[in-house]
């Protein structure tokens, strides 16, 4: 079985969030299931920066789009086994991945020189498997302009939902773009990329079961839930997994001391006191707290701004924040570590080797998600022996369960609703536990160091939902 899987980032060459780490992960994993897996994905200014000097030039190839004739040159490098190919033009010679006022040429081109690249380099695949919005115009160019050439009548196609929110959707003046008319591109008077994907694609998954549910309600479907509905038959909820090779506390080598499950309580100190030296905080026996990832709305931010001032005020625990996203929450990081210097410090930016230590050294990861499709964050932070506290919502319900103190089970802290006194209430239960009841918050900590989440698990679910649409 051959797949093409095309994402808009995939880590390390390219990463604004987590698409990049499971298009890192999962094509790796297939390849262990004797699957062939070439990965696409647009050569970013990031990857011209920094990769530049290991690719193999592969050809080039004319798209037409707006009536003007667009190269695309192609170049190819390969890791683990798995070939990558990334689509160079000045479209992503750009810092910024998203967010352009010409995203929908940018992504148009991105969707037309994938399937350009399939008759370039002669590798027709069984699916193509598509990620997001920024590809899921693709199964119209398909059926619209490419099945009847040699070598793609029988490509078939799978759409993974991380992100409903994101949808890539313009105004209908851009209609010109189209040369072959048709209503399933068009959602609320506006051209839809992931609506296209939607009603287009052999089937459809997102990265959960409860945001499989989640997606088709009024709340959580962000218009296209009547869209999804249709289709329900042919969605399916995978829940996302981790490269414990990647994620590996005894053997990351961007930490300061290795540990594993049985020796994780000198581990973690040791790698308190390191991280805490380099950030200047004075106190190696005060409690850690840490936000990793993308600010924005969607990500519970505002929870986190209305609750940490007493914290910090009271000098309850150290605070860490490494990620980017929307600007208000840049700002409001960036200030609040003038207001505070003495316990908070911010880092903007994803920066892996510092997340690493980051991981390593805290107690406590805060995700207080309005809704989040899987979430690789919690997974981590249990994989390092740092107790999640999560709204339970989507993938954070699925792979985090609250502590119970009667049985001593439990992997994290957990809160219901969207809603601020609840989310200060797990972290003052959380502060509490660290601080009184050491022995039970250590049974936290081991009890999310046992969870499985491999990434081979999620692997074969992939593997057999392909033999499906195969069918």
């Amino acid at each position: 079985m051959k797949i093409l899987f095309c994402s808009p980032e995939v880590y390390p060459f390219s990463k604004a969030g987590g698409v990049a780490d499971f298009s890192a992960s999962l094509p790796k994993a297939l390849n262990k299931l004797n699957t062939v897996v070439n990965v696409v994905t647009p050569y970013h200014q990031v990857v011209k920066d920094e990769y530049s000097s290991e690719m193999q030039f592969v050809g080039s190839k004319t798209i037409v789009l707006d009536n003007m004739d667009e190269i695309a040159n192609y170049y190819k490098t390969s890791r683990d086994g798995v070939n990558y190919y990334f689509i160079e033009h000045s479209f992503f010679n750009r810092v910024k991945f998203f967010d352009h006022d010409d995203d929908i040429k940018r992504f148009m081109f991105f969707n037309l020189a994938i399937l350009e690249l399939i008759d370039l380099i002669k590798y027709y695949p069984d699916i193509i498997h598509l990620n997001d919005w920024t590809n899921a115009l693709l199964p119209y160019f398909l059926d619209s302009f490419y099945k009847e050439k040699l070598g793609y009548e029988n490509i078939k196609t799978l759409l993974t939902i991380h992100n409903l929110e994101k949808q890539g959707a313009y105004p209908k003046t851009y209609e010109h773009l189209f040369t072959k008319k048709n209503f399933t591109y068009l959602h609320i008077d506006n051209i839809n990329f992931l609506k296209t994907g939607i009603m287009r694609s052999s089937k459809i998954n997102t990265v959960s079961h409860s945001y499989r549910s989640e997606m088709l309600t009024k709340f959580f479907g962000f218009s296209l839930d009547g869209a999804l509905k249709s289709r329900q038959l042919d969605l399916r909820g995978i829940q996302n997994g981790l490269d414990f090779e990647l994620y590996n506390p005894e053997l990351d080598p961007y930490i300061f001391k290795n540990y594993n499950i049985d020796t994780f309580t000198e581990g973690k100190k040791i790698n308190k006191q390191n991280l805490y030296e380099e950030l200047g905080f004075r106190d190696t026996n005060k409690m850690l707290v840490s936000y990793i990832g993308k600010f924005g709305k969607q990500k519970g931010i505002d929870l986190i701004t209305s609750v940490i001032d007493k914290y910090l005020t009271n000098d309850e625990f150290y605070f860490v924040v490494n990620g980017q996203g929307d600007y208000q929450y840049e700002t409001y990081f960036a200030e609040l570590a003038l207001k505070y210097p003495d316990n908070f410090r911010y880092f903007e930016g994803f920066k892996h080797k510092l997340s690493q230590k980051i991981y390593a050294s805290s107690d406590l990861l805060l995700m207080p998600s309005l809704y989040e499709a899987s979430g690789l964050n919690q997974m981590i932070a249990m994989r390092y022996g740092t107790i999640p506290l999560v709204r339970e919502t989507g993938g954070l319900k699925d792979t985090v369960t609250s502590y119970d103190k009667a049985t001593s089970s439990g992997t994290g802290f957990t809160f219901e609703n969207f809603d601020a006194k609840e989310f200060s209430e797990a972290i003052d239960l959380a502060v509490y536990y660290y601080n009184n009841e050491k022995e039970h918050f250590n049974n936290i900590i081991s009890n999310g160091m046992k969870i499985d989440n491999d990434i081979l698990s999620m692997a074969k679910e992939y593997h057999n939902l392909y033999f499906e649409i195969l069918k």
